[in-house]
């Protein structure tokens, strides 16, 4: 490959010169890393040296804030008992105030009443499409894509039901023959040939499949300018790309804290509800939680609703899920997103880069090579008897990616990952699939 610096692009001292320039790279001793000693599938190497975690998409890693905030928690409910819900960093009858207005900031709502944190993804897509979805007549019918994550379809379909309908109420975006990811003009197109008969859409900001980031903003335009009410599931999408939901006009928007956002498995969801919609909310389910905190404790008989996203709470968010959210966001606001996409461009070019210099015509990736078209992952496909000798291959040697199908999944993040990270992926990758291919040869001449 060309020179830079003085150095191959595909060499080590390169990916040491791109780690040296980078601004942000301090970030990554803010985090914990597994080691190959840690992991349950045996890899080969040292014990303590740390593993190649490249599954930022599915689970960050853990902030080293996250033992600190957690402790405080338990020491609080030890000494303090019935005191630390008003006491402490995150006080547990206000656990979702603190991070409000960094999350505000990382999804573009420009007030803090437009976003609040609860429960998990799939109960607040629940409640807020309940809210949304609205049929009247033959304009019922829910438009998602093909291949959406599974919870969201599960969801779409129960909620279908529960209203009485069936399949011929869901429309499914397909890509076109031979394609894998969608094209906008084909969404905008199903939108206006069903703009009649749609009462909600709901589509992912990253197709989790694939990294294909969609055209938000183009989509949720076209779709108001026709009164139609679009949702978006953010799970892939929130500490990894660019979001102006507010700009935008999103009606609501949901998410997971898990994936980018590194506040644990399970971690506490988040909920965007447009200003628009605060004066005259559509009807939806309440609870507790759902009154104003300055009047909650009055027990009223009547609800006294919070306005804008608080009042779609039932219940307090757990204090410990919020103490581990808040370890990671303060990393966020502090470095700022903009910083983590700029390195991000760089991070994933330089993968696909790789990639592509040294396995062209060996695997496809599928994720769009337009970085405007995706975040930090790429979906890399082998042929089929290979893929799962590859990743056992990377496994073995301490790579954390995952296998859906026939793809591999791999997410440089740039918080935490660094571009050797990338160039060590990319070595092993190559060394994979040359053992793999040369195996799967030599039977096949036998």
């Amino acid at each position: 490959m060309a020179s830079t610096n003085g150095h191959e692009v595909d060499s080590k001292q390169f990916a040491a010169f791109l780690d040296q320039s980078d601004e942000i790279s301090y970030l990554k001793d803010q985090f914990v890393f597994p080691t190959l000693g840690s992991i349950p599938c045996e890899p080969i190497g040292d014990p303590e040296g740390n593993c190649l975690y490249l599954l930022g998409n599915s689970l960050g890693l853990k902030p080293k804030a996250a033992d600190k905030y957690m402790f405080e928690q338990l020491e609080n409910w030890g000494k303090i008992g019935a005191y630390m819900h008003v006491s402490g960093r995150v006080p547990a009858s206000y656990a979702d105030q603190p991070v409000k207005d960094i999350l505000a900031r990382l999804v573009g709502a420009r007030y803090e009443n437009e976003i609040t944190i609860m429960n998990g993804l799939t109960v607040n897509l629940h409640l807020l499409m309940l809210a949304f979805y609205q049929p009247k007549g033959t304009k019922n019918k829910i438009l998602i894509e093909d291949h959406a994550f599974p919870s969201d379809r599960y969801a779409v379909r129960s909620l279908l039901r529960y209203h009485g309908f069936g399949e011929e109420s869901l429309i499914l975006l397909k890509p076109r023959p031979g394609e894998d990811c969608l094209r906008t003009a084909d969404i905008l197109s199903t939108i206006e040939a069903e703009k009649d008969s749609l009462a909600l859409i709901v589509l992912p900001g990253v197709q989790y499949y694939t990294g294909q980031k969609f055209d938000m903003k183009t989509i949720t335009k076209f779709a108001k300018e026709r009164d139609l009410y679009i949702g978006w599931d953010l799970a892939h999408a929130v500490g990894n790309v660019s979001l102006e939901l507010h700009n935008w006009k999103a009606d609501f928007a949901v998410w997971c804290s898990y994936k980018y956002l590194n506040s644990g498995a399970g971690g506490v969801g988040g909920v965007f509800f447009h200003r628009d919609h605060h004066a005259n909310p559509p009807n939806h389910l309440q609870g507790w939680w759902s009154n104003k905190q300055d009047t909650r404790f009055e027990m009223r008989d009547h609800i006294d609703a919070s306005i804008g996203a608080e009042s779609f709470r039932l219940s307090n968010p757990p204090p410990w899920l919020a103490a581990l959210h808040l370890a990671s966001l303060e990393i966020f606001d502090k470095v700022g997103m903009a910083a983590l996409l700029k390195k991000q461009f760089l991070l994933t070019g330089y993968l696909e880069t790789l990639i592509k210099h040294s396995l062209q015509g060996v695997l496809e990736i599928v994720t769009p090579s337009d970085p405007e078209d995706r975040g930090c992952q790429l979906s890399i496909r082998l042929m089929s008897d290979a893929g799962a000798k590859v990743f056992k291959y990377l496994s073995e040697k301490g790579v954390i990616c995952d296998q859906r199908g026939d793809i591999i999944r791999v997410a440089p993040v740039p918080m935490y990952n660094t571009f050797e990270d990338v160039y060590r992926f990319a070595t092993l990758l190559k060394k994979a699939c040359d053992c793999v291919l040369a195996d799967i040869g030599n039977r096949y001449k036998a």
